[in-house]
């Protein structure tokens, strides 16, 4: 039963890998892209909304991209 530490270890750091994953886990594009046309609205007066929708999901595809 020397193998049993190692396997117990391995499943506590695959359980601690998940977790630190779900919890570090970016936001949904949906959420990305709201964000980025909000920073736009502030930066750039004058924008037409269809310009920045179509600028807010070029960026994020970029950043997607980037990923």
């Amino acid at each position: 039963m020397k193998g049993l530490p190692i396997i117990i270890a391995a499943l506590g750091g695959a359980l601690v890998g998940a977790a630190t994953a779900l919890l570090l886990a970016p936001q949904k594009g949906s959420e990305t892209r709201e964000a980025i046309k909000d920073f736009i609205l502030s930066h750039v007066p004058g924008i037409k909304a269809s310009e920045l929708e179509s600028l807010a999901d070029q960026i994020a595809e970029e950043i997607k991209e980037v990923k």
